[in-house]
């Protein structure tokens, strides 16, 4: 079929062509059907629903169905709403400049029928490309019949000196100008009811009616819709008439399993930079950055209805190689790895991401993700190494001889601008630290040795086991008595300046 619109240039060398008209619907079903013929991947780059979703997809599209993707935000409803053009044939003919890209056999406009008795089988033809046989529409409070159906164009009457009862007066809204092709949606909940009406007709009888003309025309058009199931209840909802005119309602999900999210945070993160410094994220870097979604997507101080995105741990991967990156180039080095106080510069693509319930507003959408990323720090340290863990009044002897520097009176201090010499340095300092790492972890490298360190610390401090001070971009690591002590004591001197008063 590709080979035709190189030189099919009329309505007479279509017909002799043997090219032969089928419904969208139809054309749909049997592109769909030779990609799994041909075991063809459906819909590239979509992970998480080869088992759920794409299924689902393909049942509808094999029974003709108008479908609707209901979930929460960020679950690639739009990425594959808009991939489904891929079905459709890669060139289609049409009667030449035709504004709703009219069937030559079966012309719908005045415009293509008036031409087509004027040429005959002279009529030219034009062939559109699949992606021009596309139509999206984003719902929107202020959207109208008129965009989307049409309406009359007094201009266009004036201009070709016509009475405003000739159809050729008629100006196409956005659905029209995709007849023959696949016309979307987005967060269709949006759109006002009375609006939500006109699609009525488009869904059951498949024709259109513009205002002002007793004239109907028979649209074949595919239709898909997104919606998110928060608007239901929050912004407004799908009028229950067109509900039961979607003929398959399929509900997307997040990633289920940890490593698929991070194939999708790898897929659509900006990791592979073209710069002056080369940053390595190890493996249980990407790991944790990952489970802050999940752990997010579980916490008490999120607004579970609103979900959590997987641009969440999209935006947290750059800003966190972003920190990296910033490091290494004020030391004047070329390469760098991520380290655990990298990965609280994520918190900014957090904070405008994550909806918090009251008890999250109560803490401040900063301490929430300070939090759901301490939880991820700790439940990807215990997947790898031994769980800390307090024995009656004594430290877990896998963690004594760190646990023993501390209580003497030894502090770590790690700021976020160290130089990679200095930062070893300052980790090698706690007895045990680095014996701990080699016997529980196999790192790739002596770098990623180091990061692991630095992770040891961090996990004992989620697990209250050492203290933490976070002074701007220094973190001081210290006993978890001294610390205490020394909060005491910064109130005593706040008792003694009001003493003072």
């Amino acid at each position: 079929m590709t080979a035709l619109h190189k030189k099919v240039q009329t309505l007479g060398e279509l017909k002799e062509s043997g090219w032969e008209s089928i419904p969208v619907k139809e054309e749909i079903r049997r592109n769909l059907i030779d990609k799994m013929k041909n075991g063809d991947t459906l819909f590239p780059g979509v992970l998480g629903y080869d088992y759920s979703v794409i299924p689902q997809i393909q049942h509808a599209l094999l029974a003709r169905h108008d479908l609707v993707l209901l979930g929460l935000r960020g679950q690639a409803k739009t990425k594959i709403l808009r991939m489904m053009v891929s079905f459709l044939d890669e060139y289609l003919p049409i009667v030449a400049e035709s504004e709703i890209n009219d069937d030559p056999f079966n012309p719908l406009s005045k415009y293509a029928r008036d031409l087509i008795e004027e040429k005959g089988d002279d009529t030219p033809i034009e062939w559109i490309h699949r992606s021009q046989r596309y139509g999206e529409k984003l719902a929107t409070p202020d959207t109208t019949v008129a965009d989307l159906i049409g309406d009359i164009d007094p201009i266009k009457a004036a201009s070709k000196r016509l009475t405003l009862g000739d159809e050729n007066v008629i100006n196409f809204g956005l659905i029209p100008r995709v007849n023959r092709g696949l016309f979307v949606i987005n967060e269709l909940p949006d759109l006002q009811p009375r609006i939500q009406v006109a699609l009525l007709n488009i869904m059951q009888e498949r024709d259109i009616q513009i205002r002002g003309f007793n004239v109907r025309i028979p649209l074949d058009v595919s239709m898909a819709f997104s919606a998110n199931p928060e608007d239901y209840t929050n912004r407004g909802n799908i009028i229950t008439p067109l509900k039961d005119r979607i003929d398959s309602q399929i509900i997307t999900h997040y990633p289920r399993e940890l490593s698929t999210g991070m194939e999708i945070t790898d897929q659509e993160a900006w990791i592979e930079r073209e710069g002056e410094v080369q940053v390595r994220i190890p493996g249980i870097m990407r790991e944790i950055i990952e489970q802050v979604a999940f752990e997010a997507r579980d916490s008490e101080y999120i607004d579970q209805k609103s979900g959590v995105s997987t641009r969440v741990t999209i935006s947290a991967m750059e800003e966190v190689i972003s920190s990296s990156e910033r490091r290494a180039i004020s030391n004047g080095e070329s390469s760098a790895t991520v380290r655990v106080s990298d990965l609280y510069h994520m918190v900014p693509a957090l904070t405008g991401k994550l909806e918090l319930v009251y008890e999250g507003e109560q803490e401040g959408a900063q301490n929430v993700a300070y939090y759901v990323i301490g939880k991820a720090v700790d439940t990807i340290f215990k997947r790898h190494f031994t769980a800390p863990k307090r024995k009656s009044s004594e430290e877990d002897q896998v963690y004594g001889d760190i646990m023993s520097w501390f209580a003497n009176g030894n502090t770590i201090d790690i700021d976020d601008q160290l130089k990679e010499a200095d930062y070893r340095k300052a980790l090698d300092l706690v007895k045990g630290l680095k014996d701990l790492v080699e016997n529980q972890v196999d790192a790739d490298d002596e770098a990623e040795i180091f990061i692991l360190m630095e992770l040891v610390l961090e996990a004992l401090h989620q697990n209250s086991m050492l203290g933490k001070e976070d002074l701007d971009q220094k973190r001081s690591y210290k006993d978890m008595v001294g610390s205490m002590l020394g909060s005491i004591d910064d109130m005593d001197d706040y008792g003694d300046m009001e003493d003072d008063e």
